[in-house]
């Protein structure tokens, strides 16, 4: 499966998307949006389509009930109770993926992870971290993650507060709710790849969770191609007086905290300050968007979070995986880490404080996690993205990408590569061509006509059934040897 390619214009690349087509144009010529070395995989794949129509509001609401139901979710409350506190809650969670499990014939493996902090600034004595994980084991490649996470916890005004009503039905009962919504639906179908629906703890203070699942992954080697962390998607009403449903932001870092010297010294000189992985999974995110989610546009911010603020993505950052955070577009601060209360507008109008339940738009929680389940299924469904991808083309008139192909016998499903190019102030990938599988091991195409200067490229792997991994950013032939010319 894979998205469509939404581009400058859908009817001018169908049109031009013809078998054979000359990759080289006149310098006076308009390029197509995309282009074939040979025949491509199908364009579009209509289980995204069907994937996006299965997410139901009406389940979301129930579950973001449910959640908002337990009082409070705090990382410090109760956890022996059955009804109200975190261990409730997370108890909820584990028989809910339990459920899902049992109606797929047992596909999702139910895990939980848990560590003991104390000592921190918000977390002063002793208290158990639990994340709560479901994992659906991908068919032939079960060491490549996607993941959708999530916060099971809540908070009030003090972040010290365990015991007052925090019902957090947006902050983050709504990411929950998703998370666990998208594995009803995603688990009606298998996929290449492994899925994680995680549900993370600790994340109000100071990102444990994530920070615990991170390591983790890291230590026990997993593959992660994307993390995709919903922290509040279900408010569409915001502080700033605008009521929008139909868009959503997207943030992501532009470069790696984990890259080394000489790949920042390579960067100065060959762009890529917004060509990371973690933005290019942006990328990816914003054109399913596009072609499967109807009426929702998403707003890229080129930045890892708000402003002063963190989420659950951090953490997988951290550590070099890429990951993004998920979320309505206008926020509202007076339903965000706020004690229940009432109060005034300087009108004299009552002012609500809190975050109850009454102010969840469900149908654009819906909608969010519909961008989630198809962003989950076109990754999951997609061979892993090329490794060691460079480029070469100084002072030539063309510019050659090469990479390594995926491993065939963990993916069968393997047709190609898609090689992207975009005008350097794009923010989106433009062209493109299609490069069939020439066998395994080191992969290579030209662009004829295409000056290296100009523009930005990168490579994507793609399925005989359309499916497609995000873009990879090249490296540089003999960059870390580079030493430009004073001409």
């Amino acid at each position: 499966m894979r998205f469509a390619l939404i581009v400058l214009a859908l009817a001018a690349s169908a049109a031009s998307a013809q078998p054979g087509v000359e990759v080289g144009r006149p310098a006076d010529a308009p390029w197509p949006d995309s282009l074939m070395a040979g025949t491509a995989p199908p364009a579009a794949v209509a289980d995204l389509y069907a994937i996006a129509a299965a997410v139901r509001a009406d389940r979301i609401e129930s579950d973001i009930r449910t959640l908002a139901g337990f009082g409070t979710r705090h990382t410090l409350s109760d956890t022996a109770s059955a009804t109200r506190g975190i261990g409730a809650a997370r108890r909820w969670i584990r028989d809910e993926f339990e459920r899902i499990s049992a109606d797929c014939g047992g596909c999702l493996e139910i895990v939980e992870q848990r560590r003991t902090v104390s000592g921190e600034r918000r977390i002063p004595e002793p208290v158990e971290i639990v994340n709560v994980l479901a994992i659906q084991r991908g068919t032939s490649d079960p060491n490549r993650y996607v993941v959708m996470s999530g916060d099971i916890d809540s908070r009030a005004s003090d972040a010290l507060d365990g015991v007052s009503d925090a019902p957090g039905a947006n902050d983050n009962a709504s990411g929950m709710a998703g998370a666990i919504e998208a594995a009803r639906v995603l688990s009606q179908y298998r996929f290449p790849g492994t899925i994680i629906y995680a549900g993370l703890s600790g994340e109000e203070q100071g990102l444990f969770g994530g920070q615990i699942m991170a390591e983790i992954a890291r230590d026990e080697g997993w593959e992660v191609v994307g993390v995709l962390n919903n922290d509040m998607i279900g408010n569409s009403c915001g502080i700033d007086g605008v009521c929008d449903n139909t868009s959503a932001r997207v943030f992501s870092e532009g470069t790696r905290p984990t890259e080394t010297e000489q790949e920042a010294r390579a960067r100065r000189f060959t762009g890529g300050e917004v060509d990371g992985p973690s933005r290019n999974l942006a990328r990816y995110v914003d054109r399913v968007a596009d072609e499967y989610v109807r009426n929702l546009d998403i707003m890229m911010v080129y930045r890892l979070d708000r402003f002063g603020r963190g989420g659950h993505h951090t953490p997988f950052t951290n550590v070099g995986y890429p990951g993004v955070r998920i979320m309505e577009t206008h926020e509202h601060y007076d339903r965000q880490h706020q004690d229940l209360r009432t109060g005034t507008y300087p009108d004299g109008s009552p002012r609500h404080y809190g975050d109850t339940v009454e102010y969840v738009d469900f149908d654009y929680a819906a909608k969010l996690t519909a961008l989630n389940a198809v962003t989950l299924a076109g990754i999951a469904g997609a061979p892993p993205p090329p490794s060691n991808v460079a480029i070469e083309g100084a002072v030539r008139p063309s510019t050659t990408l090469s990479w390594d192909a995926p491993d065939a016998a963990r993916n069968p499903q393997h047709a190609g590569a898609r090689v992207w190019w975009r005008l350097t102030t794009s923010p989106q990938w433009e062209r493109s061509v299609f490069v069939p599988a020439s066998g395994s091991g080191r992969q290579s195409y030209t662009l004829e006509n295409v000056v290296i200067d100009n523009y930005f490229f990168g490579v994507s792997s793609v399925s005989a059934d359309g499916s497609e991994s995000p873009v990879v950013f090249p490296g540089v032939i003999g960059a870390f040897d580079y030493a430009p010319a004073d001409d």
